[in-house]
Order: C-alpha cells, then structure tokens, then sequence
C-alpha cells in the first residue's frame, strides 16, 4: 500500500506536461466546460497586452476582402443596371425616329447658277446659293482645314469619336462650362440633315444613332462631301461654294490656304464670326486654324507664314453688284418657264456681263458726283437688243443697300418721254412731220397745259415740235387723235402698265417702269417689230439636258416702214440739235427725253440700230431733284455706255428712208425746252382736294364741268415772248386726218420675221398698223373726268394720271 504522505495533491490545467506516461492526473484548456480567463503576472497588470489573438486577427482581414469584394459587386450590379437602362433610353428615343428602312439621305436643295451670254458665272440663287463641288475639285485647304480644327480623328473612328468625347468632357470639367463638344463631322452631318438644333439628350441619342447609319451606309469621302457641301458658313452661305463666291468672289475650286482657314473657322459659330460682320474675330479664328493645320502636319511652317500674312478678307455686309438685279428678276420668271426647280439648273440670260459693269459703273460714278448737290439718290439704266434680249438692267444705286428693282418693277411718271407714242399715234393718222402746228397757250377744259418757262413760239413744225419738246403741241395732238388711239399706240409697242385715256397724257403722266418704257423704244430702232423681251436664252441641268430655249424668233409688225422712218428722222434730233445734245456720239441715234413735275424723274431713252437704251434718275421718296432734266444727268449716262457698247461695232444707220418733202423741217429758231415741265394750276381748298397738283388736278381739271367742248387755241402773246421774232411762215401741206378706221395689233396675228441676227422685214406693207382712224368730234374734247383711284403714296409723292 502506498505510503501517503500529508501534501495535498491538487490537479492543474495550465502546466505543462509531464510526458504521456506520466501518471500524474492532468487537464489543459480544452478540457474545460467554461475557458478560463488568462492569467496575468502581478507585474504585467497595468500594462494591457497590444498582443492580439491569431483568430481575431484573421476575422479582422477577412472583413476587410469581404467590404472591396461588395464594393466591386455593387459597381457591377450598377453598371449592368446603368447599362439596361441606356439600353431602354435608346430603345425609347430610337422608336422616336422613323423606320431604318425609311432612313434616306434628303436631297440637297436645288441650286440656280446664273449666268451671262459668254458663260461667266452672275450669281446662284436657291437656298444654297452654291453648287455643290465635288471633294476632289474642291481646293484641297479646305478639308484639311475642316478635318483639322473640328475633327482630326475623322478617318480613324466609327462615327463617334471616344477620345473626343472623353477629351471635351475633361476639359470642359476643368473650365467649368460647357466650351467644347465631341461631335464628329459625322454626326454635325447626321445633325444638319436629319434633326432640329436643339439641345437635349433625345437629340443627342438621335444624333450618335444617325452617325452610325451613316458610317455604315457610306464612305469616308461621301460623308466628308456631303458635309461640306451643306453646312452652314453665315451669311445666307450653305456650302463652301456659295461661301468662298459670297466672301472672296471665287469658285471653291480656287480657294488658298488662309480662306480655306476662314471658312473652317467659321464653323463653330457663322453668324458671329462671319467676315461681313466682325473681320476681326473672323481672322483671329482663321490663325487658331492654321495652327491646329500645322500641328497635324498638314501644312509646313513656311506654308504657315505665308497664309498667317495674307491681308483679312473685308466682306461686304450683303451681295452686292447690279448683276444681283437681273439674277432676281430671272428668278421671278424661271416658274413660268420650267415650273418648279426641283433640282440643279443652271440658266443661260441674255446679259452681257461687261455692259453690265459699265452700266453699273456709269449710274454709280453719276450719283455719288453729283448727289449732294442736285439731291439725287438713284438711277437705272435698262439696254436691250432688237431681238428684245435684255443687254444689261442696273435696278439701283447699290444692291447691297436695296434689293429693289428700280428698272422693272418701280412706276414713274416718264414726262416727255411719252411724247413719242403721241406723236406716233398723229402720224398714223395722216400728220407728218412737216405738218404745221401753232406753239401757242391753249386750254383745254380747265386744263391749261404750259410751255417751259411761258415761252411759246407760233407755228412749228411737228419735227420740231417733238426735238423741242413743246408740251402746247403735244397737248393739241391728243385732242385731234384722241387719248385713246394714243393708249392703243403706246400698249402696241410695248407699254403694259394701265394708261388712264385723258388728255394730259400728253405730257405722260401716267407711270411706267424703265424696263417697259425701253421695250416701246425697240420697235423704233429694228424696223417696226414687237419683240419680246426676255432675259433666260436656255435653262439646261448640269449635265447639259435643255428643260427650256428662247424661240422668239416671231415678232408682229406693230409700225408701219414709212412711219418708223418719219419718227427716227424727227427723234434723232433730239440728239444732234434737240434736249439730248450731250447723248450724241460717232453713231446715228435717236431717242426723247423726258422730266416729271419739279424735276422727280428725269428720263432719256435712246437707241441707234444696235440697242435700244432706257436711263432713270431720282429718288425714291419722290422728293424733287435740284433741276435735273433728261437732258443732264440721264443723256450723260446714256452718252458713256453706249460709246463703249458700240465700240468696235461696225456703223449702222437707222431704219427707215422717208425723207422731207422741204429742206428747213427743223425750226433752228426755236431753242430747246430742256425741261418740258408740267404746270398745274394751284388746286382750290375744298373736300376731296389733297393739294398736291397732279392727284388733284389731273382727274377733275382736263374738262369742264357740263362736258362741253371747251378747246380755245389762243395765239401767242408777243409782248410775253422772248424768243427772236418768228420768220414769215411758208405755205404747207398739212394732210387732214384720215377717216377710214384700223384694226388694232392686238387683233392681228403674228408675222413671221428674218431669223435672229438679221433684219427683219415686213411681209405684208398693205396691212394697217394704225391707231384708230376716225374724226375728232369736239364733244371728246373737254369730256367727262377720267378719274384714277389714288392710293396714299399717290397723293405724297404727287402722282397721279
């Protein structure tokens, strides 16, 4: 039995083990139903151990790699999301558009070249206003300056441009605003063609799907082609066509390398920095392009001097050049030719684009010398063959200040320029030109038209009547032919505008334009024939397809041979010893001047037998000039284009052989009425009276009251006149009026005429080209008024008829 000895034994847990056969009783922590709490040494009791549990430190890091792994989770679950809703906006703007089998590229808007007789090039019109040039006939600055400044990654991406887009977006994040887009070439197209300007997700959505369509469906140089034949350059320019013609006047084909940097600045805002309106912002625009040029190797740094010192372009503010007025005027009449312009034309006119400038030249030299001090603001000029092909039309001082047609749609009054058509119309009633007449005052209802200055100068012939420009004259000869043969002879040979049938169309107050008032002319200066007057010779496609021609070839006879020969004879001298003496050149011409009321219009209308001339000058407002006559200003014009549009010309002589039966047909004693001024008697206060003499006076003083005849020729007063004493008068023949009426023109069908180039010739003499042909009875003379509805401008201006 074991000895026992008197220490108690008491079982440990924490010492360490004695060995496994050891007989000692032993349990360690393991075998503890409650772990026991660790011991601490008497010196470690203040001081907490920074010694952390293996497990709770693998509890920690397993924390941290599950928080970075839900991080990445969520990012994914929210970019799938992200993605599914991106996904379902595209969906959802996408339906917005029309089926991708309905997408189409829309026609570019029609262009209409214009140009002149010998092909150079007057204008474009269209919404365009350029041809498009294709990419490779284009001057190749201009895509390279375009690629350079607005996308230079255009060849390399799919029609969005990431690095673009990512670099704007930088960018603009560092500035603060919004300072720079992505968009490529391709979508501004995908913009311009199909999608409103605004700015709003559904756009750009649209926007990045179109350019996707239209990377796929064509090429690089398509896209790029079509871009620049399109987008918008400022200034009423779409295309680089029309922009190179409105800014530097040239084709795009020879466009340099500082324009091509111009038009490529302009891109990013055209209106604000167009050249027309800040050259300035225009040019410093035009250097951030060369310099983006340059960076992308595309030019050389002497290549860069060169374009950095060529001067700023100064584009005027508007087209301008008269050659714009025809351009409109051909536009007006292009519908009635071919109908609508569905697509590229171009039109062949009949303008001569040298007489053009000159025309131009010789109105605006006049105006800007003389404007101040005469008061004269405006002039046109309209010249034209005896074909009726319309040479040359200036319609204003200045088509960059007006746009409006002074020389086809402005009516004025012609004054005496009329005066021919009443002679006209006395001649075909039996008057010749060396029939009598007596100068003298005469009154016709209340009406008492006046000579200038009062002077009057007895018994005159009508030849020297007409080269004088007696208004007495005039006057009595409507009264013997009647207003309406004088209506009739004056709308047969080219006056369309509404003539009121009264006497005191005598002196023409009743308003036409120049363009028509120089078609009447025409049948003077080729034989007697009614041309029709035309601008457009052909209108083609650009491949050459003719949609119209001009063949008016066939002109009526509307004056007999005889009668046009008696009114050159009388007319050209006007010119040599008449009211037109400074229109006189080395040809044989003809032609009347005329004035208006107080000098408002002044008119002379020319013609030898090569053109037919028509000038204008006043003012718009219908304020008085200071004392111009037709005989100023109009023949001086007049005088300086026809010198050099027959330069060279072989001389030709005026139509017509009639030849005076005496040798003194021209009173030398008579000196000219250089301005055959109307005088109207001062109108009395009452209703209805505007006091402004021809609105007033015209309608309701060329007869009496009661309706009877009322016709008092009375002889001149000697003491009242300052002219030499009159030379004792030879006996005449003065032939009565003939009474056997005449069909009139309008009746008649057209003749067939000597092909274009050549004279034509009347087939048939024996037919009647007469105004009515019948007695005067004296109950005409002095009939009822003939009003003429006055509008408000009627009665400012003074017009009326």
């Amino acid at each position: 039995m074991a000895r026992r000895s008197g220490t108690r034994i008491e079982p440990t847990f924490d010492a360490p083990s004695r060995g496994r056969d050891s007989d000692d009783f032993s349990l360690d922590e393991d075998d503890r139903v409650i772990p026991s709490a660790p011991r601490r040494s008497r010196g470690s009791r203040k001081q907490p151990s920074n010694r952390k549990a293996p497990k709770e430190r693998r509890s920690r890091k397993a924390r941290r790699g599950f928080g970075l792994g839900r991080l990445i989770y969520w990012c994914l679950v929210l970019a799938l999301w992200a993605g599914i809703g991106l996904a379902g906006l595209v969906a959802w703007y996408g339906a917005q558009l029309p089926s991708v089998a309905n997408w189409t590229v829309p026609e570019r808007p029609p262009n209409v070249k214009i140009v002149a007789v010998d092909g150079v090039q007057i204008a474009n019109r269209g919404m365009t206003g350029g041809e498009a040039v294709g990419l490779h006939e284009m001057s190749p600055y201009i895509p390279q300056a375009v690629m350079a400044i607005e996308d230079r990654r255009f060849y390399s991406h799919f029609g969005v441009d990431p690095i673009g887009l990512a670099r704007a977006f930088a960018h603009n994040l560092i500035q603060g605003g919004f300072s720079q887009g992505g968009s490529t070439l391709t979508q501004q197209l995908a913009k311009n063609l199909f999608l409103k300007p605004d700015r709003t997700l559904e756009r750009k959505v649209q926007e990045v799907m179109l350019a996707l369509w239209l990377e796929h469906k064509y090429d690089k140089d398509q896209i790029l082609e079509m871009y620049l034949n399109r987008v918008y350059f400022g200034s009423g320019a779409y295309g680089v066509d029309a922009a190179a013609r409105r800014y530097f006047g040239k084709s795009a084909r020879d466009v340099t390398l500082s324009e091509a940097a111009l038009l490529a600045g302009l891109l990013k805002a055209p209106s604000r920095l167009s050249p027309a309106r800040d050259p300035k912002a225009a040019d410093a625009r035009a250097r951030l392009v060369l310099a983006a040029m340059r960076d992308e190797d595309m030019i050389g740094e002497a290549e860069l001097a060169d374009a950095a010192n060529a001067p700023a372009t100064r584009a005027v503010s508007f087209w301008t050049g008269s050659e714009n007025y025809v351009a409109d005027r051909v536009m007006g009449e292009l519908p009635t030719l071919i109908g609508d312009v569905r697509s590229d034309i171009v039109v062949e006119t009949t303008i001569d684009l040298t007489l053009q400038q000159l025309a131009e030249k010789s109105i605006r030299r006049l105006v800007d010398e003389n404007g101040k001090k005469l008061n004269v603001s405006q002039g046109a000029l309209v010249s034209i063959d005896n074909t009726g092909a319309v040479r040359a039309m200036v319609g204003g001082y200045d088509y960059a200040d007006s746009q409006f047609d002074r020389a086809s749609e402005a009516r004025r009054q012609p004054g005496s320029a009329f005066k021919p058509f009443v002679f006209l119309a006395a001649l075909e009633q039996g008057a010749r030109p060396d029939s009598i007449r007596n100068d003298a005052p005469i009154k016709i209802g209340k009406w008492s038209p006046v000579n200038y200055n009062g002077k009057y100068y007895g018994d005159v012939t009508l030849a020297t009547a007409l080269a004088k420009s007696l208004n007495s004259v005039a006057a009595q000869l409507v009264v013997e032919v009647g207003a309406g043969s004088v209506v009739e002879a004056a709308q047969r040979v080219g006056i369309d505008s509404e003539l009121q049938a009264n006497n005191a169309i005598a002196l023409g107050t009743s308003e036409v334009t120049p363009l028509e008032l120089t078609a009447a002319y025409v049948p003077f200066a080729n034989g007697g024939f009614r041309p029709e007057v035309h601008f457009v010779k052909r209108v083609t496609t650009p491949q050459g397809e003719v949609l119209y021609e001009d063949k008016s070839a066939q002109m009526p006879r509307v004056i007999s041979p005889e009668i046009v020969g008696m009114m050159n004879v009388m007319m050209s001298e006007t010119l040599s010893d008449g009211t037109a003496t400074k229109a006189r050149f080395h040809w044989p011409a003809a032609g009347k001047t005329g004035t208006s009321q107080k000098s408002r219009d002044a008119w002379f209308v020319g013609y030898t037998a090569n053109l037919t001339t028509g000038v204008w000058f006043g003012n718009d407002d219908g304020s008085p000039m200071k004392k111009v006559t037709g005989g100023a200003l109009p023949a001086l014009a007049w005088h300086e284009f026809m010198t050099a549009a027959h330069e060279g010309v072989p001389v030709a002589p005026l139509p017509g052989k009639w030849q005076p039966s005496t040798p003194d047909l021209f009173d030398e004693g008579v000196p000219d009425a250089a301005m055959a001024e109307q005088v109207w008697p001062e109108p009395e206060a009452g209703e209805g009276r505007t006091g402004t003499p021809i609105a007033d006076a015209v309608a309701e003083w060329l007869s009496p009251e009661d309706g009877s005849p009322d016709v008092e020729p009375v002889p001149a007063k000697r003491e009242t006149i300052e002219a030499p004493p009159m030379p004792t008068a030879r006996p005449r023949e003065v032939r009565p009026a003939q009474v056997e009426t005449s069909r009139r023109a309008a009746e008649r069908p057209a003749r067939a005429v000597a092909p274009q180039g050549s004279r034509p010739e009347m087939v048939d003499a024996d037919d009647s080209t007469a105004s009515l042909r019948r007695p005067v009875p004296r109950a005409e003379v002095g009939g009822p008024p003939t009003r003429r509805e006055t509008s408000i401008l009627d009665v400012i201006f003074g017009n009326g008829g």
